[in-house]
């Protein structure tokens, strides 16, 4: 009952493939590699034997392309895989049937990463027209693929695991990001720093690679299926009761305790007294117990995985190497784009999934109370977290390193980070507020913001590089202004050892990143306003 008679296996199968945005997915998926190799084709020639750098920069332009936006959707198939039985309310019934853990798991595995399967293998035909090009072998490609298929099976692995671990997708859906991203940073940097090796990285490809991922992955499967055979949440409808006091006593390392500071920022204390008359509600409830409802098992694991990455990268980029200082908030802005939605997602559409949210459209509660509430409380999570992050710079900026002439930079450092906290939250609350599911709100949250944080930057590069003449070059300038990337990137950084990079900036991505971001947030706090007023649910 493993793969050929697995009743998992052939329903997920059938209910994945049979929607209509499986097949939308790798259309559009197709659509955009085959529109970046066409982009990138070299104009004046077709066939290059003897300088195919050209071709050997676009082999890798695609291949680390896709397997980045590979690996960024696998959560999104893996990571609500065991969570949506929960949320179903068909966990216990999955369980109790005499299917054995391991076929459960096989089952949940091989579905959610079929449609990935799918698109890795529909694109490889796009690749093999650059061949001809020269510069790549064939055998290189092939390499290149296997050891993208092994790794993506790893990734999806590390998902199914997340969803065994929480009780909600969207918490799933971080974890998995949280630690699937870096993996797959490192993944990329190793496979460019092997170029030059020639036979020898592709014989590291062919049997470390699938060794590696196998030996981990089966290890992450057999605790998959021990938490599948003894369930801890098991006679309580799939829904784990979290005890705070409990899980502070019982937590290894790191744990919240919401009476002491600075966990008192995440959260106040449980109250004590009556709720005061002008106080609101929503935020009361939102901030005293719906955030921490499931318990702090997610939040702890993104303080203590997102610190332990911070560190070497705040050692290099502000004080070893200072020159690579906006790095360092690059950093800090992905961390917000990867953290800052999970708080505000679910804000609506969790409302909606409780059948409460026309109970509450019908109180005495105002619009703009039930808006701020949702918004400022899912902010003050998203932005005390993203503060840890930037005490470094602080810390930076009062020490004697060389940061002092640099004030109004690192000035601006902070005014990008606070404006992109807040443009992820209101994106995200917005998309709870127009669409039914956490797990979409959360996915349409991501692709609305990486449109917009992440496109501009990957045309900056991609123009730079196959097109640094032609006219696209004015409009990706002007799409820069939307991305925070761009605008940590071009402010003025002098230091005491002569380096300057002002000849290399541009104020005005600046700037026009702050009027964007006005005009952006005001916009959705209007239209969410609006259909509060309207009522825009009840009538369903």
């Amino acid at each position: 009952m493993y793969f050929r008679d697995n009743p998992v296996l052939q329903r997920e199968l059938i209910v994945n493939l049979r929607m209509t945005r499986g097949f939308l997915l790798l259309f559009a998926y197709i659509a955009l590699m085959g529109i970046l190799v066409y982009a990138a084709w070299p104009a004046n020639q077709t066939l290059d034997l003897v300088q195919p750098e050209e071709a050997r920069k676009l082999v890798n332009l695609f291949f680390f392309g896709q397997y980045l936006l590979v690996a960024l959707m696998t959560p999104s198939f893996a990571a609500g895989a065991i969570t949506g039985e929960r949320e179903r309310e068909s966990y216990e019934m999955l369980l109790a049937s005499p299917l054995r853990p391991g076929s459960i798991v096989l089952g949940k595995f091989a579905a959610s990463l079929t449609p990935l399967l799918e698109l890795m293998i529909c694109s490889l035909p796009i690749v093999m027209l650059c061949l001809p090009l020269g510069g790549v072998s064939p055998y290189e490609v092939l390499a290149a693929y296997l050891g993208m298929m092994f790794s993506i099976a790893l990734f999806g692995m590390i998902s199914l695991w997340c969803s065994s671990y929480f009780t909600r997708t969207t918490a799933s859906v971080i974890a998995s990001y949280i630690l699937i991203l870096p993996l797959a940073m490192a993944c990329v940097l190793i496979w460019r720093a092997m170029e030059q090796l020639g036979p020898q990285r592709l014989f590291i490809v062919l049997t470390v690679v699938p060794i590696a991922c196998g030996s981990i992955g089966a290890l992450i499967w057999v605790d998959v299926c021990r938490r599948l055979l003894h369930p801890p949440d098991l006679g309580s409808g799939g829904k784990q009761v979290i005890d705070l006091e409990t899980e502070a006593k019982e937590a290894v390392g790191l744990y919240i305790d919401r009476e002491q500071f600075p966990d008192r920022l995440f959260s106040p204390p449980k109250r004590t007294t009556f709720l005061a008359d002008d106080a609101n509600p929503i935020y009361d409830k939102e901030m005293r117990s719906e955030i921490f409802s499931q318990g702090t098992l997610m939040l702890r694991l993104v303080i203590q995985i997102s610190m332990g990455l911070a560190l070497p990268v705040m050692a290099v980029c502000l004080f070893m190497k200072r020159e690579l200082a906006p790095w360092y908030i690059a950093y800090v802005l992905l961390f917000n784009l990867l953290v800052g939605p999970v708080f505000s997602a679910d804000s609506l559409t969790s409302e909606r999934e409780r059948s409460t949210l026309d109970l509450l459209l019908t109180t005495l509660i105002t619009p703009w109370q039930m808006l701020w509430g949702k918004l400022f409380s899912g902010l003050r999570v998203s932005s005390v977290l993203t503060s840890f992050l930037m005490w470094p710079v602080f810390l930076a900026c009062l020490m004697p390193v060389g940061y002092w002439p640099n004030l109004l930079t690192m000035g601006g450092y902070f005014l990008i980070v606070a404006l992109t906290a807040v443009t992820t939250a209101m994106t995200a609350l917005f998309c709870s507020t127009i669409f039914r599911k956490s797990s979409t709100s959360l996915m349409s949250s991501y692709l609305i913001l990486a449109a917009i944080f992440l496109v501009p930057v990957a045309a900056r590069v991609f123009t730079q590089t196959f097109a640094p003449s032609s006219s696209a070059q004015q409009a990706v300038e002007f799409f820069e202004a939307f991305s925070p990337f761009s605008a940590a990137f071009n402010l003025p950084l002098s230091l005491d050892d002569n380096y300057t990079n002002v000849a290399r900036i541009d104020l005005r991505i600046f700037f026009g990143f702050i009027g964007f971001t006005i005009v952006y947030n005001t916009t959705l706090l209007l239209l969410m306003m609006q259909l509060f007023k309207v009522r825009w649910r009840v009538s369903e």
